[in-house]
């Protein structure tokens, strides 16, 4: 499964966008975005960031504004007519999902995401096109691996961006800094932030995206298409009793997803109820206590069902596994990596989850199997992995590449 620098986070305080300091703690999805910055609970909000690398940070801000500087006088000269009017920039003020208000100059055609789920769905809209940098971890769909990148949602580079010259920096609260902001902005740059905590405000996210960059109609089309999706599924499930389920982040240590996650909510809609009922977004699990609740599925993201299976395989040889009657029984449910990214595409993870929760709620319904699916395209694999020291946790916030 790939996943987002800063995947899996957890809750803190409100604050306004991920803090670095947290990165000894595991991350937290601020109840919805993922920031692996470690697989601790942290608090949501920016990252704040050490003061050598904020003295870095003020230093590399100053050189690329002289760049930048010179670069626009240098077009300006070469541009502009010796005679003539000059036309103001056009912008319209929008506020952005912690409340900021942003200037947003008139139309946005150059864009620069700094999260994963950001880039996604700028392609789901369509606006690929507009799209002239993000990050290294930007894998899906594949053409967004062929955009110049500007480094790590954590720490991208302030002079890349620069040279892209875009009209509008996206980013996330739970994945990206407070300091990336506050560059951006002292260099002239407007940045406009989502954060969505539940899989109807992704939908409604999403909306509120296509309408900044310029494609309501679009974005409004794409809503409906969504929402149709939730609706059918929820028609399909009433009456059926949720299953019970882990959701297995990581296998050693053994994490899960806390009730206040997107991912729990995502479970919710696909008829399922996680056992864990932790205000953690990212709770530690011990076996013992796993065999205890016994449920009646285990869950896997990952890229294709084949990985999954082995995924399950793995932890079946495992000692005290077999304790579990769904590893006796073989009952496991393998969905797209999909459901860790705060996208449009996760209503295809959760549909697909129902399927294989409820088959009998489909098979019911086999007159209805002609309507247009959502398809949930797979991802690069991350296979469950063991920590074998605390220095590994820190290297996650920029290896993992996620939902956020």
């Amino acid at each position: 499964m790939s996943r987002e620098p800063g995947y899996p986070p957890a809750p803190q305080k409100p604050a306004l966008f991920a803090r670095r300091s947290a990165a000894k703690k595991p991350p937290g999805v601020s109840r919805g975005f993922f920031v692996v910055q470690g697989i601790y609970s942290r608090p949501r909000g920016f990252v704040p960031i050490r003061k050598d690398a904020r003295k870095k940070i003020l230093v590399i801000s100053a050189v690329a504004v002289q760049m930048l500087a010179a670069c626009w006088c240098d077009t300006l000269q070469a541009q502009t007519p010796s005679a003539g009017p000059t036309t103001s920039p056009v912008y319209k003020d929008y506020v952005d999902e912690v409340g900021r208000t942003v200037h947003v100059p008139q139309p946005v055609q150059r864009i620069v995401s700094l999260a994963p789920s950001l880039t996604e769905t700028i392609y789901a809209l369509g606006l690929q096109d507009r799209l002239v940098g993000d990050t290294d971890y930007c894998d899906f769909p594949a053409d967004a691996q062929k955009k110049t990148k500007v480094g790590g949602a954590i720490n991208p580079s302030l002079e890349q961006i620069v040279a892209l010259r875009p009209d509008l920096v996206l980013v996330t609260k739970s994945l990206n800094r407070l300091e990336t902001v506050n560059s951006l902005d002292g260099l002239g740059i407007p940045t406009y932030a989502t954060d969505p905590h539940t899989v109807q405000e992704i939908v409604s996210s999403t909306q509120r995206l296509a309408d900044v960059l310029g494609v309501p109609e679009v974005g409004a089309t794409l809503r409906a298409d969504l929402e149709h999706h939730v609706s059918d599924l929820q028609q399909r499930l009433s009456g059926l009793p949720p299953r019970r389920v882990l959701f297995i982040v990581w296998s050693d240590p053994l994490i899960s997803v806390g009730k206040g996650t997107f991912i729990a909510d995502a479970m919710r809609l696909a008829g399922a109820i996680s056992i864990v009922d932790s205000a953690q977004d990212w709770p530690h699990m011990s076996l013992e206590e796993v065999v205890r609740l016994q449920p009646e599925f285990l869950v896997f993201a990952a890229s294709h069902s084949d990985s999954g299976q082995n995924d399950f395989d793995v932890l079946a040889e495992r000692p005290g596994w077999r304790g579990l009657d769904a590893v006796r029984n073989r009952r496991f449910a393998v969905i797209s990596d999909a459901v860790n990214r705060t996208t449009p595409r996760i209503v295809s993870a959760i549909e697909d989850l129902a399927r294989q929760l409820h088959p009998e709620a489909f098979s019911l319904h086999l007159d209805d199997e002609k309507e247009k699916k959502i398809p949930p395209p797979a991802q690069p694999q991350l296979s469950l992995q063991k920590f074998n020291s605390s220095d590994e946790v820190p290297a996650l916030m920029e290896v993992c590449a996620c939902a956020l």
